[in-house]
């Protein structure tokens, strides 16, 4: 992933790379959906820099779907549905930069609610040894970090070895779309599941018990070849997720693909 720029200076002025900051205040929800931005001149003269310069990042963000360039009414943010979430550039700035922006947010975690119940369900139906040795390894990270008072093990944070979890159920679905989604997603999963686990630690160690106790059930079904069950635990830890995001609206009514699946648990959950 690119580096993380040093976006304003002391005076709230913009300096670094262009695109970056650009990209920052369009994900942050500085520059909001419609919102003209300033003029080639203008950023000119705020970075120093050739007309040239400022137009070559302008394009970035244009090819990236961010910005569109109308003729005699400037340069203008487009709807989030024309943003190239996809592109690795662009997961990659939604996952520094879309912390203030709620709604980005919320799209993130309605994806991952509406994909990652059958893509576990595809895992406990394809998973070769490897795969269970993966989703294992990843699991005792996450085990290892809460024995540790910095929540490191082995160089790598808590979250570092849950997101590797989920990445290693989507892997071993075995669907290269599904595996491919996940990597290009990966750092906007780390933004949610960051978020995720600092309200749960903020909370009490009993909230990440709790979420650690889901994730088990995950990996156990998917061990033991339990297709439904491995998506309705999948969908429980997603009602963890929400809860500790305040989005359990999201996860109270999942896509009817979650919902073709019996979620006993689930059902009983909330009640």
């Amino acid at each position: 992933m690119p580096r993380v720029p040093s976006v304003t200076d002391a005076a709230g002025v913009p300096r670094g790379d262009i695109a970056e900051t650009l990209a920052e205040a369009v994900f942050s929800g500085r520059y909001a959906i419609g919102d003209t931005i300033p003029r080639e001149v203008d950023l000119c003269e705020r970075f120093g820099v050739s007309r040239s310069t400022v137009r070559s990042a302008l394009q970035k963000l244009v090819n990236a779907g961010l910005l569109v360039r109308v003729s005699g009414q400037g340069t203008r943010v487009c709807e989030l549905s024309a943003w190239h979430l996809l592109d690795p550039q662009v997961s990659a700035w939604m996952a520094y930069y879309a912390q203030p922006n709620p709604h980005l947010q919320r799209e993130v975690f309605a994806f991952r609610v509406g994909v990652e119940p059958f893509v576990a369900s595809l895992a406990a139906t394809h998973a070769t040894a490897s795969d269970l040795l993966a989703i294992e390894n990843a699991f005792e990270g996450m085990l290892r970090t809460l024995e540790c008072e910095d929540l490191h093990w082995q160089g790598q944070s808590y979250n570092a070895y849950d997101v590797a979890f989920h990445e290693a159920i989507f892997a071993a679905s075995h669907n290269l779309i599904w595996a491919q989604i996940s990597h290009v997603l990966k750092p906007a999963i780390a933004l949610i599941v960051e978020r995720s686990n600092q309200s749960a630690t903020l909370h009490s160690a009993k909230d990440l018990d709790d979420s650690m106790a889901r994730h088990r059930r995950v990996m156990e079904a998917i061990r033991l070849r339990q297709p439904k069950e491995a998506a309705e635990a999948a969908l429980s830890v997603l009602k963890r997720t929400g809860r500790d995001l305040g989005m359990e609206d999201l996860v109270k009514n999942p896509p009817a693909i979650v919902m073709s699946l019996p979620m006993t648990e689930l059902n009983e959950e909330n009640r």
